[in-house]
């Protein structure tokens, strides 16, 4: 029994091993972020000076619905929060959805690279959906924060487009009242981030009848990026007769993400599902 127990674990573990893709780096890819030298990585797991675009596919078991999910973490534009990427692509495959998380080059100024390192994760992700077990034509997008305006980018300025988005507090708009000063100013440079030119980087502004359906999430007490991004892309959604829902919880900040002690997290998950269910 004990063998058979062991066993039982050693094949769960496997099974939550991810399948390991680098898509390119500033020598191969279309363009180059300007950054050289090693990536750097904090005590916390965040990773900076990103030269390398490459992804982890996490496959779902038997439960597996046939959708599957590319997943882009926050950081600002600055680094990318990778280890909560890693736990909510797990989440992911766990309830049957086969996710991938990007370690995408962070723009140093150059606002063409973080979409570059999206639209080829997609691009890759359906074009080995048969080997992944899932529908190409049921793959969307996923990210927080700065990796939520990420997925929110591909799913609007892109032609490539994802079946469907899962925003979690994204950075949405360029508008200075409710930007997140800091993503822009890594995406763009200091001198462009203020200029009208940002406003071709305001999604909201994109958004048209071709958007794939959106699921959002926000707390109405974010001081980093304010819930009104939300709420402006979902109006901007809506107006376009795009299929949408809005959640906007009382409390919780910014960047709780996969924090179990979230006090909405039970509930964020059951409708992400309920949702994706009604896809």
């Amino acid at each position: 029994m004990i063998l058979i127990a062991a066993a039982g674990m050693a094949a769960a573990v496997q099974a939550q091993e991810p399948v390991h893709i680098r898509l390119w780096d500033n020598s191969t890819a279309p363009t180059s972020n300007g950054l050289s030298g090693e990536e750097k990585v904090s005590k916390g797991g965040a990773v900076s000076n990103t030269t390398t675009a490459e992804m982890w596919v996490y496959k779902a078991g038997e439960n597996a619905t046939g959708q599957g999910i590319v997943f882009f973490p926050g950081g600002g534009y600055s680094n990318l929060s990778l280890p909560n990427g890693h736990k909510t692509a797990k989440w992911f495959a766990e309830h049957g959805i086969t996710a991938a998380v990007v370690k995408y080059r962070l723009p140093n100024g150059h606002s063409e690279i973080p979409r570059n390192d999206a639209d080829e994760a997609l691009r890759v992700m359906k074009a080995r959906a048969d080997e992944f077990g899932v529908d190409p034509e049921k793959i969307g997008v996923s990210g927080t924060s700065a990796g939520g305006y990420l997925a929110g980018s591909v799913g609007v300025l892109s032609e490539n487009k994802p079946a469907f988005m899962i925003l979690f507090y994204p950075v949405i708009s360029a508008d200075l009242d409710i930007r997140h000063k800091g993503t822009f100013v890594q995406l763009m440079g200091d001198k462009d981030a203020n200029s009208p030119k940002a406003m071709a980087f305001s999604l909201e502004k994109h958004v048209d009848s071709t958007t794939p359906p959106t699921l959002l999430f926000h707390s109405d007490d974010d001081k980093v990026v304010p819930a009104v991004n939300s709420a402006i892309f979902y109006q901007r959604l809506k107006e376009n007769g795009v299929k949408a829902s809005l959640h906007i919880y009382p409390s919780g900040g910014h960047g709780w993400g996969i924090n179990p002690k979230f006090r909405y997290y039970d509930d964020w998950q059951k409708s992400v599902l309920d949702w994706l269910s009604t896809l």
